[in-house]
């Protein structure tokens, strides 16, 4: 559900944009860095309500809860790496290694800003937002990288004797495999340093060699 629809959903007719929109998206801005850094059952409504500087009336007025709360910052934090991946491909709108490096800058920022807990609170307390967020995920892999390697197929720098297709499912196989809390804890991994370790391992299979033998 996005954003204006949870808001409607949740206060009717009665309120209206785009004050309400611009307050929405303030209470989901505040949410986003408290629960990334902090987790999800960490954080109470009275501890947003404080940070905002806004009464508990008024936060229920948009987010009737903490899941619906928790619902609308994971909408917003795939639209956002989404509009950020492809800002980053198209201001690097050059040879393959620029607009790779874009790219994993892009997701670098983005899985610094989530710390363990946060991943762990959703996959424990809100399974089925945790499978959101997993498929968000693997939709932005499957587009944007996928794209990327099938450019660099044509441009001779990514291996042709396994099709691309095989190698996204691979990629995200790993992702999901080890951007999980069990398996980051257990590795002693954050989602940032997990995600960078698959990628380098990814394209150190995946690149062309200097004198072509992946080819």
């Amino acid at each position: 559900m996005k954003l204006i629809e949870k808001l409607s959903v949740a206060n009717g007719p009665r309120i209206k944009p785009p004050g309400a929109v611009k307050a929405v998206r303030r209470i989901v801005a505040g949410a986003r860095r408290h629960f990334f850094a902090h987790g999800f059952r960490g954080v109470t409504m009275d501890d947003l309500a404080e940070e905002l500087g806004m009464s508990k009336k008024t936060l229920y007025a948009h987010f009737p809860g903490k899941a619906a709360l928790l619902e609308a910052v994971i909408e917003d934090k795939l639209s956002r790496v989404e509009a950020d991946l492809s800002a980053a491909k198209a201001a690097a709108a050059g040879d393959f290694p620029a607009r790779l490096h874009a790219l994993l800058a892009c997701m670098k920022g983005h899985t610094e800003e989530i710390q363990p807990a946060f991943v762990r609170d959703v996959q424990r307390e809100s399974p089925e937002l945790f499978a959101l967020v997993q498929d968000g995920r693997r939709k932005l892999i499957q587009r944007h990288f996928g794209k990327l390697l099938k450019d660099g197929r044509r441009a001779g720098t990514i291996r042709r004797d396994i099709p691309v297709e095989i190698l996204i499912e691979i990629l995200v196989g790993a992702v999901d495999a080890i951007i999980n809390p069990t398996r980051l804890g257990e590795l002693g991994l954050t989602p940032r340093t997990g995600f960078m370790h698959i990628i380098s391992v990814f394209l150190e299979g995946v690149l062309v060699t200097k004198g072509g033998a992946k080819r």
